[in-house]
């Protein structure tokens, strides 16, 4: 969705106030022009030198402050601030000025700084209005707040990501919000870091008014002349901010983020409630006390992290590069995996066709892809015109004019080869062949080709409209316009590409095999199920290993478990004879509605069975997670992939690890890796040779 709000917006024209006038301060500034119309109204451009977005950096705060100083002076009529970038209103912070921050102290004075702009915005002794299209987001929202009146674009989005890199708003946002908007839904836009539109906004009573680009001239004049009428806090709004039904309210909220989010893991939406539960009826209290609540979450290693987190996926989306030139793709099985590849390529804009063998797996990928489309589309119309872009293609004809040709069949080198056979000699010979194999490494698979240059992996994970990762697989013979071509599409679908150099299970699979069996073997030696889980969850994974395998597939883990033993033998975990039997039995997890746990409506039950007293042990959860970081370091040395942060970045928008900690092998540096190496010694004696240290570890940074 981000990439097709930034193509409607590419060609817009933005009523920009006068733009005839020679005013003398035009110029004055280095990242705002500021220009008056016939009615006295001061238009104020937002403009960041040298940047496609504008965010809020320490200098362009001070810029901003010493305008403000020029407008106390010279008072105009009125005060329009606006964006002169296509792209939106204000993205929030310069998120680099975040990083490596230790001292809170340093950090809250300037902040502190920063609020007094804010501040001095808000007293103006003039009507001051936020026009806003495009994207509006942290400290823009921010900005915008600070103003009396707020002019929403129709295609405008409204949040507070700020939870994201385990912070929360820190420009007064909390208190304002909360003061202007009902609380409970001013804290949950907060504690969620979810956008709104416009329409939202105008029903929360964030904006005073939603408008078309050429009827802002004239809603801006109803606001400045008082003719607009602004939205009023009610007294609803009074009671939710008063003391006693604030710790009600608050205590609801706690419940709530211990869900998602444990108190030790993500400190950030507890800061928040305790700032609201205290304050929450003193403006001026809280915004003083946001200032010391931000600067300290500031310096968490979770606030760390997750800036880094942010920094990894700005690194991967470049890696994408230019040069997308595919417009029509093939996608060959309507599996789960294929299916939904076929809809996310259809949601992006592309015209896809989707073939299989049977009738009965294109018409399930097209209901759970007009299911995605309701969820992720708001318009009807543009949820039917995704629709229209998914071809269901029973005989295959999509072959002869596709640009890029996906086969997600099943993970089976025969089949894959009869598959290669039957297509090659119909495929455009500009086309590019790409497999969706989870494992098998290319060099099998090239054999049955006459081209084997056009064919290289594309490997998507599950489920693919919310895991961003897609590894891109080449081998030595592969036609390297044609991996920078891939690449590209990655990126021009909104996922991240990853290069990996083909091998057995590339990067993500290979490290996450040895965890999801090391759990088996866990269950060999009599650990129940729901602790080995709460192990993995108490270290911050999304999902225990074995409610994963159960997601995953049986199957499916048995499969790459039997592939991978084939090629690194005791390195990993033995399969137990047990797995092999519920797979024959069809116990094969979420989709057979029984594995380990029992299915209903896509959730595993979790509350039948025995209670279970045992707490996870520092030992199991050792067990499950050092593997990853021993086998990442074993492909950095073995050149799979070449790049440490690509391996945390990959790990953690492929398999959901921890964001908190930064990736596996950030986890591995801030651990130490002599500790790292110790454990794994003593695991390896007490448990077998699978645990043996990565000769990797000796040169690792």
């Amino acid at each position: 969705m981000h990439s097709k709000i930034m193509d409607v917006l590419a060609d817009r024209v933005l009523e920009l106030g006068p733009s005839n006038t020679k005013s003398a301060e035009q110029g004055a500034y280095k990242h705002f022009r500021l220009t008056r119309d016939a009615d006295g109204i001061a238009w104020l451009l937002f403009d960041r030198a040298g940047a496609s977005a504008n965010t809020l950096s320490a200098d362009v705060l001070e810029e901003f402050d010493a305008v403000l100083a020029a407008l106390e002076v010279h008072r105009p009529a009125g005060l329009v601030i606006r964006s002169a970038k296509p792209s939106g209103f204000i993205a929030g912070a310069d998120v680099n000025e975040f990083r490596g921050a230790t001292d809170a102290r340093l950090v809250e004075t300037g902040i502190g700084r920063a609020h007094a702009v804010i501040d001095r915005l808000e007293t103006l002794k003039i009507p001051t209005v936020a026009v806003i299209h495009g994207f509006c987001l942290g400290g823009g929202l921010e900005v915008a707040l600070a103003c009396q009146s707020r002019i929403a674009i129709e295609d405008a989005r409204f949040g507070f990501p700020e939870v994201m890199l385990g912070l929360h708003p820190g420009l007064g946002g909390t208190a304002r919000f909360t003061s202007l908007v009902n609380p409970m839904q001013a804290m949950t836009l907060m504690l969620t870091g979810k956008t709104i539109d416009a329409r939202k906004a105008k029903s929360l009573g964030l904006v005073d008014a939603v408008t078309q680009e050429r009827h802002v001239r004239n809603a801006v004049k109803d606001a400045v002349f008082g003719r607009l009428r602004r939205a009023r806090p009610g007294l609803l709004h009074a009671l939710l901010n008063f003391s006693p039904v604030r710790g009600i309210l608050a205590s609801r909220m706690i419940a709530e983020a211990g869900k998602a989010a444990p108190r030790e893991h993500y400190p950030a939406p507890y800061a928040l409630i305790a700032l609201w539960e205290r304050h929450g009826g003193n403006r001026a209290a809280m915004l003083r006390a946001e200032q010391a609540s931000f600067a300290d979450l500031m310096v968490t290693p979770t606030a760390q992290n997750l800036i880094r987190v942010f920094f990894l996926r700005e690194q991967m989306k470049k890696l994408a590069g230019a040069g997308h030139t595919i417009e029509h793709v093939h996608v060959i099985g309507a599996g789960a995996m294929g299916g939904d590849i076929a809809a996310w390529c259809a949601n992006q804009g592309l015209r896809v066709t989707l073939a299989d063998m049977k009738p009965q797996p294109i018409a399930g990928a097209v209901q759970r892809a007009a299911d995605l489309f309701g969820k992720i589309m708001r318009k009807r119309t543009d949820q039917r015109d995704a629709l229209d872009r998914l071809i269901p293609d029973m005989d295959g004809e999509g072959v002869r004019s596709a640009d890029l040709i996906i086969e997600a069949v099943s993970e089976n080198l025969d089949l894959k080869q009869k598959v290669f056979a039957a297509i090659e000699p119909r495929m455009k010979p500009s086309a590019i062949l790409a497999t969706n194999t989870s494992s098998i490494p290319l060099e099998d698979m090239r054999s049955s080709l006459a081209n084997p240059a056009r064919l290289l992996g594309l490997h998507f994970f599950n489920p693919v409209s919310r895991l961003q990762l897609v590894e891109v697989v080449s081998h030595d013979r592969v036609d390297a316009g044609l991996l920078k071509q891939a690449m590209a599409f990655v990126g021009a679908i909104d996922r991240l590409p990853l290069p990996v150099k083909s091998s057995p299970g590339f990067l993500v699979n290979r490290a996450l095999t040895p965890y999801m069996l090391e759990a088996m073997v866990m269950l060999d030696e009599k650990i129940d199920k729901t602790t080995i889980d709460a192990a993995a969850e108490q270290f911050g994974m999304p999902m225990g290993p074995i409610e994963l395998a159960d997601q995953v597939g049986l199957d499916i883990c048995l499969a790459v478990g039997d592939m991978l033993r084939s090629k690194f033998g005791d390195l990993l975990p033995p399969t137990p004879a047990w797995l092999r039997e519920k797979v024959s039995r069809g116990e094969l997890g979420r989709k057979t509605g029984q594995g380990f746990y029992t299915w209903k409506d896509g959730r595993a039950d979790k509350t039948s069975g025995a209670v279970v007293t045992t707490k996870p042990t520092q030992e199991m959860i050792d067990r499950l997670m050092l593997p990853m970081s021993n086998v990442c370091v074993a492909c950095l040395r073995e050149g799979t992939v070449d790049n440490a942060d690509m391996v945390d970045g990959a790990m953690i928008f492929g398999t959901g690890y921890a964001p908190f900690r930064g990736g596996p092998m950030n986890y591995a540096r801030n651990r130490g890796a002599e500790n790292i190496v110790a454990t794994l010694r003593t695991l390896a004696v007490k448990h077998g040779d699978r645990f043996a240290p990565d000769e990797g570890w000796e040169n690792f940074k």
